[in-house]
């Protein structure tokens, strides 16, 4: 019988998301793996310090970063965490929803971690500029009239 237990490591790393601070980040070693992948729509890393660096920008450019986790799906060795990353960009409060799907190591830290969110919907869009492009080509786009 296999003694890893992907719930447990799934849940420990939705603890660490959701309660990450720039102090926290030192401890990423606990969770990632040391050769760890990471992609998400701006990034493609491999290693601890590329994956710390990516969370370092994070606190840098936005203001008060923080992830509720809202899903859980383990199976074998991998998991998808649905998330909300709620976030201040200039003032304005926004929210972009995504999933990450990682795969863990026989010791429960995350080998490969993959983010889907759609940067178009989710960021683009609620900008104020690029916002009304994105809803101009929408409309022009979709297959519905209105």
């Amino acid at each position: 019988m296999d003694p890893f237990d992907a719930s447990a490591a799934a849940e420990n790393l939705a603890r660490f998301y959701q309660t990450l601070t720039p102090l926290s980040l030192t401890r990423i070693d606990a969770f990632y793996a040391e050769q760890a992948q990471f992609k998400d729509p701006f990034n493609d890393v491999s290693g601890l310090p590329a994956i710390a660096r990516i969370f370092e920008h994070m606190f840098a450019t936005v203001e008060t970063p923080r992830f509720v986790v809202t899903t859980r799906i383990v199976e074998g060795r991998q998991a998808m965490l649905g998330w909300d990353f709620h976030l201040q960009l200039r003032g304005r409060a926004l929210v972009i929803r995504g999933v990450s799907h990682v795969r863990f190591d026989d010791e429960g830290k995350v080998l490969v971690h993959r983010d889907y969110w759609d940067a178009a919907e989710e960021l683009y869009a609620k900008l104020p500029i690029l916002g009304a492009l994105m809803r101009v080509l929408r409309r022009k786009l979709s297959a519905t009239e209105g």
